[in-house]
């Protein structure tokens, strides 16, 4: 299932030794963002969306800029150019924020991402490239979630609070695309070092 606290915790511990180290300022942001946890990137790109002010779909530099500062990430002017300087590689002027969260994504090697992709398709009941409360249905087991069995909360909600685990801050949908998951899981795996142990936690998680 969704990432367990545990692995959150180490995620967030190791990404604020390698802030510490690390003078790569890519290296930098990318564990910035990791060190919120699994979600961070994916807050991260939400965020440059919401200040890409004319929705041309590209940061200027100092949409870029504004965009890190709210974030709450502490990097100088320079710092925060020379990012813009490696990530605009046509030296256009502007970023495809997109193609910027590409970059940002933890590396993740072919055979975790072959894992991700066979849970992504056995909750994907419909084959429509997203997941929705229906394709959870049977799937995901709600009888033992406390606020279930205490009452609190219906079937639908329990499932649609499973969802949001994926999604981020005031734009939960009740939607998980495909690259929302494996930007999760990406985040998920930058905390584990072992392919077995990576293996096991995804096996035991969706039964694949």
């Amino acid at each position: 299932m969704a990432a367990s606290a545990r692995l959150q915790k180490e995620l967030e511990i190791k990404s604020k030794q390698a802030l510490a180290t690390t003078k790569d300022p890519l290296e930098r942001l990318r564990a910035a963002c990791l060190a919120r946890g699994a979600q961070g990137i994916k807050g991260l790109s939400i965020l440059f969306k919401i200040m890409d002010d004319d929705k041309n779909r590209k940061l200027s530099l100092e949409e870029f800029q504004k965009g890190v500062e709210e974030y709450g990430l502490n990097f100088s002017k320079s710092e925060i150019s020379e990012l813009f300087r490696l990530i605009d590689i046509d030296h256009s002027g502007s970023i495809d924020y997109e193609e910027f969260l590409r970059k940002l994504r933890p590396p993740i090697n072919n055979f975790r991402l072959d894992l991700i992709a066979k849970a992504f398709a056995k909750l994907d009941k419909n084959h429509d490239g997203q997941i929705t409360v229906e394709d959870l249905r049977g799937v995901y087991i709600v009888k033992n979630h406390p606020k279930y069995v205490n009452g609190e909360w219906s079937e639908d909600q329990v499932l649609r609070h499973f969802l949001d685990c994926f999604d981020y801050g005031k734009h939960k949908d009740g939607i998980v695309t495909r690259d929302e998951f494996v930007d999760y899981y990406s985040g998920v795996s930058a905390s584990i070092d072992n392919d077995m142990y990576f293996d096991l936690m995804m096996r035991n998680s969706w039964k694949i």
